[in-house]
């Protein structure tokens, strides 16, 4: 009996990420619609939310190392996936972190789970735009690349709009409140990032300051 449940709920469980998944597509076309019922109607999770992180990755990875020289021309001696990931992960959760800290003093009914799938989802375009962008780089001309700058910052575009909306629906704010505290999400990200950075310069000069101690009283014992 247990064992026939456990298998229940992992087939509906697979089931709702599947539907979660393939409802990513919905937001972007009606994000007002679409980012209410990713929350408060449930169509969204998180694992899908995962998902479209990790393909995200993988598809910035390509972009990166894929697409023709002249449209990006990097040497691969120096390129650090973890580099990518850095710049794919961090900011998803920075803004999380950010917005939820401060939607929590402006009556914001999201919760941190909640601001996380909406940025997800709101990467959907970036997604499409980018993959598309990969192989046109090896067909268009260096005069036809003004256009793939176009589509680029179309995918720009279109994923702060989503953000805006997923922000206005998650927190059931009015679109100039969302506009404002999306605005302020990312001064709060900027602080964030300096307060580790100089929390880590604190923290690299203080292990050099005391290795230098240790490296010196060794010295002077040997010599004793």
């Amino acid at each position: 009996m247990t064992s026939a449940l456990k298998r229940k709920f992992s087939s509906e469980g697979f089931r709702h990420y599947l539907s979660s998944l393939r409802y990513a597509f919905y937001p972007m076309r009606r994000p007002l619609d679409g980012f209410w019922d990713l929350v408060y109607e449930k169509r969204g999770s998180l694992a899908a939310a995962h998902t479209i992180i990790i393909i995200f990755f993988i598809v910035q990875t390509l972009y990166v190392i894929q697409s023709h020289f002249m449209w990006i021309n990097i040497n691969m001696e120096v390129f650090s996936s973890l580099y990518t990931a850095m710049v794919v992960f961090l900011p998803v959760l920075l803004f999380s972190v950010a917005n939820w800290c401060l939607t929590t003093l402006f009556d914001g009914k999201g919760r941190i789970g909640d601001i996380y799938m909406g940025y997800a989802y709101a990467m959907v375009p970036q997604i499409i735009i980018r993959a598309a962008i990969i192989p046109l780089t090896h067909i268009v001309t260096y005069d036809e690349m003004v256009l793939l700058v176009v589509l680029f910052y179309i995918g720009e575009l279109w994923f702060y709009i989503l953000i805006v909306c997923a922000m206005k629906q998650i927190h059931d704010y009015s679109f100039g409140k969302a506009v404002i505290t999306s605005l302020l999400s990312l001064a709060a990200m900027g602080i964030m990032i300096f307060i580790f950075l100089m929390f880590f310069a604190v923290v690299s000069d203080g292990i050099a300051y005391f290795y230098s101690l240790g490296q010196e009283a060794i010295f002077r014992m040997r010599r004793g």
